[in-house]
């Protein structure tokens, strides 16, 4: 595992939390950086194997009916693991477990303890409930065999629900002992268990469309206990699990009062994510009409949806959420100390921003190469669908990866009902958006109606946070920082698409998958080459943040709790 949990500090000799902006800079820049390198490293991995197997899974289904219930049923899981492992949980639990790792290691380790216990209870309840009431819904649509076969896949694939959370909750545990890497690394495993069960048909041709869906989803499963095992291992020495609960009762009632308002506030962004998926399933699960208009989705909406909405997670998964994770133990570090909470968070920011704006630029730039390339099975008129999507979702992934940011910081002051007040407004806009645009965009109306929502979303923490938080977040160096990050990404703009009109100023494309695969690299490369060189040339400090390094000699584990 490299050396993730050597992540070089900046102060070795000096540990102690900073009390100004200078001493923020060198304390806690090495640090920061070095964290994100480390997750984007492994999340990038995460990615790459997340991309073969999604390229796997959408040669197999397509953009059909089976790859629409696949992708419906595979969601279930991982809606409440980020609601309650990656999401409310962490979000409640990781402040306190931190602050109790420095001052009280017992009720440190009855905390994780208890709060483990508690998890497996609740989620192994509700997989009991649904999976019951899936029974029913299936006895019922045995002469629906389309429904029938969305219902069996639920049925799979829920039982992965408690340990995809349970695995994430291990995962902050890890973050909060500075170890960045196997918590980011164990979605590697997920993948390539899939990819291998994904691979099984093309070496026995007789297998089904539909019974691959059932061998990709035992992969699933399968995998969930695997990444159980390999967070447990990485935490061996770091956590002494006990029966006993005394020390961690005070603990306990602060994480569940601050669990609470979150997942009321996660739940209903989780519920923008079902409604998309309600919406999108709508033809599948309830019919061709909806309010007595007949729907313009269809039975491959959601394979669609689901598959596109892959590729803007990719450069937020690497960079945007690495950034978020490597902020949040130390935000939750410097949550009382002014000055030092509002430098991290401002330097938080600024990094997400310099990632995602580049990435929303890109991603609209070479849309429909990237998804020629990716799903080349799909029907000509779902390749244009799914373009259409990409490009609905690519220009809020900034908003995306900001509000992660944002939202950790609330979190680490102890705020957890700020965020869910402005999330419940976020449902009704999204609901509304959605039963607007589908008409005219189709799924693509889901996606757009997603992006307005978050950039929205952005602003409304980003100004509740200046007077919540007591943050001046636009001070002059974050507007100067913003303004030539946006000028660096038109440059990078500019020189993807003097790349694409070369390629086709020239015939280079001709419809041929490799001629999209080689316009995609060329273009990919030209955008990195060039965003760098010109973040480079105009001094832009993010990217001296992101390759700032500290003396040698402390750890992560050490900054993040001393």
């Amino acid at each position: 595992m490299a050396d993730d949990s050597r992540v070089n500090a900046a102060s070795a000799s000096n540990p102690s939390p900073p009390t100004s902006g200078a001493s923020t800079d060198h304390a806690f820049g090495g640090v920061l950086a070095a964290a994100i390198r480390v997750v984007a490293s492994f999340t990038l991995l995460s990615r790459f194997t997340g991309l073969a197997r999604d390229l796997l899974t959408a040669r197999l289904f397509g953009d059909t009916a089976v790859g629409s219930a696949f992708n419906a049923a595979f969601q279930i899981p991982n809606v409440f693991r980020r609601l309650f492992g990656e999401g409310a949980l962490s979000a409640a639990f990781l402040p306190e477990y931190t602050t109790l790792k420095r001052e009280a290691s017992d009720a440190a380790n009855q905390l994780a303890s208890l709060v483990l216990r508690l998890l497996t209870l609740v989620t192994g309840g509700i997989v009991l409930v649904v999976e019951l009431g899936l029974l029913v819904a299936l006895l019922l649509n045995l002469d629906h065999p389309e429904r029938a076969l969305s219902l069996k896949l639920m049925m799979l694939m829920l039982p992965m629900m408690p340990m995809v959370c349970t695995t994430a909750i291990l995962g902050g545990m890890l973050q909060s002992h500075g170890r960045f890497g196997p918590s980011a690394a164990a979605p590697v495993i997920l993948n390539l268990v899939m990819i291998a069960a994904a691979a099984i048909p093309w070496f026995a041709p007789g297998v089904t469309k539909e019974q691959a869906s059932y061998l990709v989803g035992i992969g699933a499963v399968l995998a969930s206990i695997l990444q159980i095992v390999w967070s447990l291992h990485a935490l061996r020495g770091k956590v002494r699990w006990t029966r006993l609960t005394s020390d961690a009762r005070d603990s306990s009632k602060r994480v569940l009062s601050r669990f609470l308002p979150v997942v009321v506030g996660l739940g209903t962004l989780q519920l923008n994510t079902w409604i998309d998926t309600l919406i999108a399933m709508w033809p599948i699960w309830i019919g061709t009409t909806m309010f007595g208009f007949a729907l313009t989705l269809d039975e491959s909406s959601n394979s669609i949806l689901s598959y596109t909405s892959r590729l803007y997670q990719f450069p937020l998964g690497v960079f945007g959420i690495a950034v978020a994770t490597a902020v949040f133990p130390l935000l939750s570090r410097t949550a009382k100390d002014g000055t030092a909470f509002e430098d991290v968070l401002k330097r938080g920011i600024r990094l997400s921003l310099f990632i995602g704006i580049p990435a929303s630029v890109g991603l609209v730039l070479v849309r429909e190469d990237l998804v020629r390339t990716m799903f080349g099975t799909f029907s000509a008129e779902g390749l244009s669908r799914s373009a259409l999507v990409v490009a609905c979702y690519a220009p809020a992934v900034w908003a995306y990866s900001l509000n992660h940011v944002l939202t950790r910081a609330f979190y680490a002051r102890g705020d957890t009902k700020t965020p869910m007040h402005i999330a419940v407004a976020m449902v009704a806009i999204n609901l509304a958006l959605n039963l607007t645009l589908i008409w005219w965009l189709r799924e693509a109306g889901l996606a757009l109606a997603t992006g307005i929502c978050a950039v929205l979303q952005a602003f409304a923490v980003a100004y509740v946070a200046t007077r919540k938080l007591n943050v001046h977040i636009l001070d002059r160096p974050l507007v100067t920082g913003i303004v030539k990050i946006c000028f660096v990404a038109a440059v990078m703009g500019a020189c993807v698409a003097a790349s694409n009109w070369l390629f086709t100023s020239q015939g280079l494309v001709n419809g041929h998958w490799w001629s999209h695969f080689l316009r995609l690299l060329c273009a990919t490369a030209v955008g990195m080459f060039s965003y760098a060189a010109a973040a480079y040339i105009i001094r832009a400090a993010e990217l001296r943040w992101l390759l700032q390094r500290g003396p040698k000699g402390a750890s992560a584990e050490e900054m993040v709790l001393d």
